[in-house]
This record gives C-alpha cells, structure tokens and sequence, in this order.
C-alpha cells in the first residue's frame, strides 16, 4: 500500500505538535516508519488519506464496540448539538445516562462523569484517599490508569521499596507513595501490605490487563486481592476503563463476580466520545464536594455531546445482551485462525484472550505480568505489524496493547485477517 498522503502529513505535524501526534503511541516509535493518517471510518474499516481501507483491530483503543459511525450514537449526536454543545450547567440526560449505568455496573450506587479515564481514575484514588485517611497505594507493573503522576511510577526489587518516578515531571515525593506490585502474584502484594500496616489507601488494577497486551487474572487472584484489601481496610479499585461495558453489561465485576469498591469506566461508556466516570456505593461516593469533603469538579464534565453519545451505546448494549456472546465468539473465531496458521508456520507464539479482547505475544511461555510480556520478541512484532498493515489489516503498533474486537466485523472479515496473518507468517 502507498501512504504518501500520510507521510507528507505527518511531516507538517511534526512542525507545529510534539512528535507530530497527541498521544505518544501513535506515532509508531514501538514499529518504525511513518503513522497512518486515518480520513473516516465506517463499521469495521479505516479509510485513511491515501485511500486504503484497513480492517480495524484498534477501534479507537476500544470504544468502538458496535463499529465506527454507528448510526444511532452518530445521530444522538448531531440532535444534541443542535440544541448546543456545553453548558456549564446540569442537564437530564447526565441523569438518564447515570440511571442507566448503575443499573447495569453492579455494586454501585452513584457515578460521576468527567472527561477522560485519566481523570476517572486520577479522581477515583483521591476520592480512596480521602475515604479512607491514608496516603499510599498500590499499582501493578504494567498496568496503565492514565498519566497522572500517581501512576506514572516504577519501583525497584523488595517488597517495600519506595517507588521512584519513570517521567521527569513526577516528583519523589508523590513516587513515594505508590508501591508497585506484580500482576497475578497476591504475595507481592501481601507483602507490601504487610511492610505497609495501616498506610495504604487503596489498591488500584486493571481486572484484566490490555496494556501489556491481554493479560487475564490467574485463577482465585481478585478473589484473593479482595480478600486482602477487605482485611486491611483497604479500598479495591477496578480500573474498568477498558473492560467496561465491553466484557460484559456490568464489565469485569459482573464477568468475575467480584465486588470492587469503586469503579473507572472510560471509552465505551462515552460511545467514543471523549468522556471518563467513576461511581462507587454511596458512602463513599458522598465523600465528593458539594455533599463531601473531596473536591472534584470539571467544566466539561457530563458534556451534552459525550452523555448522548454514551446513552445512545449503553442502551443498545442494554437492550441487546447477545452482543457480548457474538463478540466472544468472533474473537474466539480470530484466536483459533491465529493459532492454526501461526503453528503451521512453525512461529513462536502464545495468544491470550478475554472476551472481545486478545493480544498475540511472540514467545512461548505464559504470558502473566509485566516481565513475562516483556520476553515477547519485539523484531517479530515489528515485522509483523507491517505486514498486516501493507495487507490491508490495522493493528495496534505496539506489542504491548491488546486488540479491540468490534461486532461490525463479519466473518469474513476474520478470515481475511487470518489468511493475511498466514502470509505474512510465511516471511517471519
């Protein structure tokens, strides 16, 4: 495929935005060459500025469930903006969209919106702060909750070792209060617990990790994580930014019928639009300014644009749960192609998959934290990124990200993918 159009277009970002690109990612530094400029997308498919048409296994990072430029969240929109784009002030449908999301999501009461899942999730671990009256948290390595400094941490070997920041920007002062701890080991996290008596305020994860690619809870691991935050006093946060609404109705606690304190929601809750929320029981959701003593506020918050576009895409989701099972087997269609050409073609892999998302990783053991991601051969990747891409199939372009399925995509969709990946197998 020819991406001259892209190409000349990149060149004049790079002029007047950082890197060329408004998130880091996209500028394909994880794969080489040159990022795709996308013009429009329709259900399963990019059209970018040179006039190639991808299958796409990104949708947005997620959000795009039901496929680009759904008609009902599409004209729920343009009726919206009709009537105005912002307000600054409380409308209904900020209630009627909240109503519907506490219905769904169990084991919550109230939910506030607000503008991205950094946000929500930024919020979410001050709201546990203030609840709780302590200071520290708990993330685990490779889990990605947004760029607010909190989370933008590392830590060296011990279990109570302090974390230091990964980002000049981070100071010491806020690294030291996020312990980092290893995904799928609920003695890592016993430990800091334990190293840590009565100074952590919550623990903070996603139920299944997607940014070192599709990384699923190993047997009994939340159940025993909330265990652990129950004994302590400590407050469990699913970062459902990702598994939310996608998973299933009530994402990742209702998959795994696990109760978690409070919940991050993002992407499909907003319909794709740019839109974040985080909603818990009531007595800590009372916590927040105006009823309480933890101050959150934002001017775009609950954006009439956004609560249409989410309200139009959780009452279809609602209204028609077989979706979640037709997701679950597309991608399981996609899992069992994958596998079949890739061991033909005698290609070092392992898959893990849940749900509506699944990631490929290039190496032989089990892929269940951060480190054992890490082991995946990154020239394979890369080799097969553009391979696929020059096929006419878009994934995302870094190994460590999992691919959103959409339920636009047919059939023959997947088999055009899975022979794609069966002749570039061949080159690998």
């Amino acid at each position: 495929m020819i991406y001259k159009r892209s190409s000349a277009l990149f060149a004049e970002a790079e002029k007047v935005i950082p890197g060329g690109v408004n998130s880091p990612v996209r500028a394909f530094n994880g794969v080489g060459g040159t990022p795709i400029f996308v013009k429009e997308a329709k259900g399963a498919y990019l059209y970018d500025e040179d006039g190639n048409r991808l299958i796409d296994y990104i949708n947005s990072w997620g959000p795009m469930i039901l496929g680009h430029a759904h008609e009902p969240v599409v004209n729920a929109v343009i009726e919206k903006a009709k009537k105005g784009t912002s307000f600054g002030m409380p409308t209904e449908i900020e209630t009627q969209i909240a109503e519907l999301a506490v219905s769904m999501v169990p084991n919550i009461d109230k939910i506030r919106f607000v503008n991205s899942g950094t946000e929500a999730c930024m919020s979410a671990v001050r709201l546990a702060r203030g609840f709780t009256g302590k200071d520290k948290i708990i993330k685990f390595a490779g889990c990605y909750h947004g760029h607010s400094d909190s989370f933008l941490i590392q830590a060296g070997s011990g279990a109570s070792t302090f974390g230091t920041p990964n980002s000049p920007g981070v100071t010491k002062g806020t690294a030291k209060d996020t312990l980092l701890a290893t995904y799928n080991d609920i003695e890592n996290v016993k430990a800091l617990v334990e190293a840590n008596k009565n100074e952590i305020a919550c623990v903070i994860i996603e139920p299944v990790a997607g940014n070192m690619g599709c990384i699923p809870p190993t047997k009994g691991f939340l159940e025993a994580l909330r265990t652990v935050c129950t004994a302590n006093n400590i407050l469990l946060i699913f970062d459902e930014v990702m598994t939310g609404f996608r998973l299933a109705k009530g994402g990742a606690q209702e998959l795994y019928n696990i109760k978690a304190d409070i919940a991050c929601f993002g992407k499909v809750i907003g319909g794709g639009l740019p839109v974040g929320a985080f909603a818990a029981r009531n007595e800590i959701m009372n916590y927040l300014a105006p009823i309480g003593p933890v101050y959150q506020a934002g001017t775009l918050s609950g954006n009439p644009l956004a609560m249409a576009a989410g309200l139009a895409m959780l009452t279809e989701l609602n209204n028609k749960p077989e979706i979640f099972t037709s997701l679950a087997e597309k991608t399981a269609y996609l899992h069992t192609g994958i596998a079949k050409v890739l061991t033909e073609n005698n290609i070092t892999h392992t898959i893990n998959r849940v749900g509506s998302m699944i990631s490929i990783h290039f190496d032989d053991a089990e892929v269940v934290d951060f480190n054992s991601a890490a082991k995946g051969n990154n020239d394979i990747f890369k080799a097969f990124f553009h391979g696929l891409l020059n096929a006419g199939v878009y994934i995302a372009p870094s190994a460590f990200e999992t691919w959103f399925i959409t339920d636009a995509l047919s059939y023959e969709d997947l088999d055009f993918t899975i022979a794609a990946i069966n002749t570039v197998a061949k080159t690998l």
